[in-house]
């Protein structure tokens, strides 16, 4: 008999036709047809959850405020039962008026929403998400544990501790010839056990089951509801026979395949986490600089503008600058370096980042979410949010599963004309349950979502996972020159010693870069500074004041020159300046080459100065005077000869280059546009990351092959063990969720491939 049901939610419904449960249910089914999505229904492998209303409070939610009038939100969706919720949520909202965007995460239940002032606002958006049966969350609310799955988990875990004793009661009791009447007590007491076990325990696998048949999916739901209707059937067939049953392993069964779900989903969380962890680290407390004194104040008390003490051993609180001090800063939660580095006046550094030894005071010039390590940590985010493209893996294990219900219908049919029925049932059940192609499935996200993680521990941080994996195809790396390969910031290239004592002791206290340059070549040089008296500093104009007796005044003499001049204005002296290069990139361009990658210095500069710095950093190939169209350009065609392109740059020019590569990165330091439009940014002043990249890259492709031929090994091998009779259920039970246990501990290779890499 056919029962009706509500269309939206799937409730059970009086009648002999299908009709709404609620008010609540119509209005969703109205709004996903109105929208023009009603192959929703069609599609979905499961019922969406019944509408519920939705918490109030959203008002009170803070909302970003964007460029252009657009404001955004992030917030978590829960409820998402299929890629169809996904899908239909996210077509609604577009389909709202004033909505711009909307994407919402499958794998993380997040959902990014921006639309136009005055249009909208989240308190309706909330309601439209509540009224489709999904539940939104403000982020930072924790999510209401699945106390249905912990209690079915209880519950079978109950009641398959009782059906073990009770077995082996009756397996003893064979043994010693146990009276048929406490043999029918204990097989009866059994069955009732049994039975809350496979009617509702169970029935997430049974709903599953259903609901991806209905969509024409095949998912390992369906095996597994098979396994325990027969182990069920079976057993109340034997029970009032009086033969041998199997309840005992249904009862594990289902308790074990519980547990291996929640299992399954805490290491995809902790999986996930590993990729989004960087902002742990930054203290709570700091001592800040005051008229007074100083005071120990909360961290969010901590201002742009203060200025904070940092003792050895201490965290730093903030981003800023040095203005006093000197000693060794650790980044490695940053870069991944474990090598201490030696900060003093001028050098920039970044929240969370440790003190080793000395003092500094830190001027702060950034807190909160607009430090490097959130803005790290948000973009990490961002990236697990999206999605990843159907993998070979993900389009064959439904037909794995296929395979393994056929398998399973080929076991049965020959176990019972070699044996008999009741033989033929636990190796059936053993071969249904054993097989696993999620493992398959799991694979690719879970090695992704490490691979961000240990890139971005290393100073790049990628916007999706498919760019990462995108890098282990690229043979060709075009760079930008300025901010890119140079440090972008100016660098001493001839000055005589005199000259540049004088103008560094009145340089000493400046934080302009032009300064921190001629103070850091002094202090390469080993001159040693003489004090300087009455310094004024005229911003855009230069400084002044009185060295050894004299007066003195540093003005510009043009492009990268800086004339010191006597009182009367004659020049005593020049100092010449220059963009140096970055300290790693020589290494790193030969890295790129050692590993068959062609590297190409691509920038708008002239060609002597682009020629110059090209042979410095060891690049062969240079194309020079390009403007940012023509730099696009010489992209797509290389793109068209087969090649695969990165290409990193920071300009405000970089942006239609960045674009047109297969994957672009840009430096965080550069112009707003360049990063937004990039694929990966590089959070640190250094080009190396760009080689981390390729090697997370490789290390995720490499773990992805491991899986894949680890997972095919097995179900290989497990099915065919079953299918000779050598695995039982319960064993078979165990193996199923051990089988993607090894996936899960597979993506955490990557980190261990990388440090291999890096050391070799």
């Amino acid at each position: 008999m056919v029962r009706a049901r509500c269309p939206h939610c799937g409730t059970p419904v009086e009648g002999a036709t299908d009709a709404f449960c609620c008010a609540g249910c119509e209005t969703a089914y109205d709004i996903i047809h109105g929208a023009g999505l009603a192959r929703y229904y069609e599609e979905r492998s499961e019922f969406a959850p019944r509408p519920e209303p939705v918490a109030g409070g959203w008002a009170a939610v803070p909302v970003d405020t964007l460029p252009g009038g657009l404001c955004e939100v992030r917030l978590r969706v829960e409820g998402l039962r299929c890629a169809s919720c996904v899908w239909v949520v996210e077509r609604v909202l577009e389909a709202t008026p004033g909505v711009t965007h909307a994407q919402v995460s499958y794998a993380t239940g997040r959902a990014t929403l921006r639309w136009q002032t005055g249009s909208t606002d989240l308190p309706r958006l909330a309601q439209r998400i509540a009224a489709l049966g999904y539940t939104p969350r403000a982020l930072g609310v924790e999510a209401r544990p699945d106390r249905g799955l912990l209690l079915r988990l209880g519950v079978a875990s109950f009641a398959a501790m009782n059906l073990m004793l009770l077995h082996a009661s009756i397996y003893t009791g064979w043994i010693d010839t146990m009276e048929p009447r406490f043999l029918a007590l204990f097989q009866w007491t059994a069955l009732i056990l049994a039975t809350p076990v496979a009617l509702w325990c169970a029935s997430p696998f049974f709903a599953g089951a259903v609901s991806g048949l209905r969509a024409g999916v095949l998912h390992m739901d369906v095996p597994i509801a098979l396994g325990v209707a027969i182990m069920y059937g079976h057993g109340v067939v034997t029970t009032i026979r009086g033969h041998e049953t199997y309840l005992d392993s249904l009862g594990m069964l289902v308790a074990l395949l519980l547990a291996g779900r929640m299992l399954e989903a805490r290491g995809r969380r902790r999986a996930a986490e590993a990729a989004v962890s960087l902002a742990a680290s930054v203290p709570h407390a700091a001592r800040r600089v005051t008229a007074d004194g100083v005071e120990t104040v909360p961290a969010s008390a901590i201002a742009v503008g203060d200025t904070i003490d940092v003792a050895a051993g201490e965290e730093v609180a903030a981003d800023g600058v040095v203005v006093r001090g000197r000693g060794h800063l650790k980044r490695a939660l940053l870069t991944g370096e474990a090598e201490p580095v030696e900060v003093e006046t001028g050098d920039r550094v970044e929240a969370g980042t440790v003190l080793v030894d000395g003092n500094v005071s830190v001027r702060v010039l950034a807190v909160g979410k607009d430090t490097v390590l959130r803005r790290m940590a948000a973009q990490l985010e961002s990236a697990a949010d999206r999605g990843v493209k159907p993998t070979t893996a993900d389009r064959i294990a439904p037909l794995f599963t296929a395979a393994t219900l056929l398998v399973a219908a080929l076991t049965f049919a020959g176990w019972t004309i070699a044996d008999d029925v009741s033989r033929a049932i636990p190796i059936t059940v053993a071969v249904l349950v054993v097989a696993c192609p999620c493992a398959l499935a799991l694979s690719h996200p879970l090695s992704a979502a490490a691979g961000l993680g240990a890139a971005a521990r290393r100073g790049l941080l990628f916007r999706s996972s498919d760019a990462l994996l995108d890098m282990s195809t690229v043979d060709t790396v075009m760079l930008d020159k300025t901010g890119t390969i140079t440090a972008g910031e100016m660098q001493v290239t001839d000055a005589a010693d005199d000259v540049l004592r004088i103008a560094a002791a009145l340089e000493r206290n400046s934080i302009h870069p032009i300064a921190r340059a001629i103070v850091r070549e002094c202090a390469e040089r080993g001159i040693a500074l003489p004090f300087a008296s009455d310094v004024r500093e005229t911003p855009g104009v230069g400084i002044e004041g009185v060295v050894g007796g004299h007066a003195w005044s540093l003005r510009s003499g043009g492009p990268g020159i800086v004339n010191l001049l006597y009182p009367d204005g004659r020049v005593a002296g020049q100092i010449r300046l220059a963009d140096g290069l970055r300290a790693d990139a020589p290494a790193t361009v030969h890295a790129l080459h050692a590993r068959g990658v062609n590297v190409v210095l691509l920038t708008g500069d002239h060609e002597v100065a682009a020629r110059r710095m090209a042979a410095a950093a060891a690049i062969d190939v240079v194309l020079a005077d390009c403007d940012p169209e023509k730099k696009a350009e010489y992209i797509r065609d290389a793109r068209g000869r087969g090649r695969t392109v990165l290409y990193a740059g920071d300009g405000l020019n970089d942006g239609p280059a960045l674009a047109a590569a297969d994957v672009g990165i840009a430096m965080a330091g550069g112009a707003a546009s360049s990063v937004l439009v990039a694929d990966g940014v590089i959070s640190s002043s250094a080009i190396a990351p760009i080689l981390a990249g390729f090697r997370a890259a490789d290390a995720c492709r490499q773990v992805i092959r491991a899986n894949v031929r680890r997972s095919v090994v097995y179900n290989i091998s497990a099915v065919a063990a079953a299918a000779a009779g050598l695995v039982n259920p319960l064993v078979a039970a165990v193996l199923m969720p051990i089988s993607s246990g090894l996936v899960i501990r597979g993506a955490f290779r990557v980190e261990r491939l990388m440090r291999a890499a890096e050391e070799a």
